[in-house]
């Protein structure tokens, strides 16, 4: 097992500028799977410009399903408020997604298991909490069913040291641990964004996320973003992505502008462009 976050992490073999978002080919988009926290949101807050880009592309028949960390219970509340057709929380571990009027929700893994695994991860992350001075459970952590999150730039300041040696404490112990850019996510089981929204498009949309595709894009901004920056052409970053760029696994394909809501308020608008130059 490596010995530290950072150790683990291989640099990517792209070392240059990343490509500027005018250059991606948005034409064929039907759907948009994003990141929240730091994409979709600007400083902790979803603006009214941000949601308006989310309004704009339901509009125009370009599903957007949202993809994060948080807990399950923030993202039926997203679905059921916001103008998305569903959200893949707590790192993949269950998705909502509507079918006709009614809302569904469905696990990554048999209810046994998360049971077994639930008991397991609490006893792994406390000795985590004891093994990093100032560490703590996000406040949100209680709202969770499968995976439970360590606060490092959310309410806490703890900084990258911290939550690097959070992921390798956590990591040596066979837990997956993943940073966002507040928290440290980590959980027990076979399941990542990537799966999830692979699982998501099959089940929900009866398509399969092909290497090559360029019907979806997917939009984010940090470490636990990496899988779909690797496995999606279509793979965008808002601009403060670049405060990360070194230390991803996997980097996106094209950059915006703007950081964060307003990057993805960039996403939407060149993929309304996209659709009336094809039309």
């Amino acid at each position: 097992m490596p010995s530290s976050a950072a150790a683990k992490r291989k640099k990517p073999e792209a070392t240059g500028e990343l490509t500027p978002l005018i250059q991606a080919d948005l034409s064929r988009v039907e759907a948009v799977f994003t990141d929240v926290d730091g994409t979709l949101t600007t400083k902790g807050k979803l603006t009214s410009a941000t949601l308006r880009a989310i309004e704009w592309l339901n509009a125009h028949h370009v599903k957007v399903v949202l993809v994060s960390g948080r807990p399950a219970g923030w993202g039926e509340a997203w679905v059921r408020q916001w103008p998305v057709a569903g959200a893949i929380m707590e790192n993949g571990a269950l998705h909502f997604a509507w079918r006709g009027e009614q809302l569904v929700k469905t696990y990554a893994q048999p209810p046994r298991q998360r049971v077994s695994d639930r008991k397991k991860l609490h006893a792994h992350v406390a000795a985590a909490l004891e093994h990093v001075p100032g560490a703590r459970l996000s406040s949100d952590s209680a709202y969770t069913e499968v995976d439970l999150a360590i606060d490092y730039a959310e309410d806490a300041s703890l900084g990258p040291a911290a939550a690097d040696a959070l992921e390798a404490f956590l990591t040596q112990r066979g837990v997956t641990a993943v940073r966002s850019s507040v928290h440290v996510n980590c959980w027990l089981g076979r399941f990542d964004k990537l799966s999830a929204v692979r699982r998501f498009a099959e089940l929900e949309w009866k398509k399969t996320v092909r290497a090559d595709e360029r019907r979806f894009a997917y939009v984010g901004d940090s470490f636990n973003d990496a899988p779909m920056f690797g496995a999606f052409p279509l793979s965008i970053g808002v601009a403060n992505v670049r405060d990360v760029l070194e230390q991803l696994d996997a980097r996106p394909r094209f950059v915006t502008r703007a950081r964060e809501g307003k990057g993805f308020g960039e996403v939407a608008d060149a993929i309304m462009r996209a659709r009336r130059r094809s039309t």
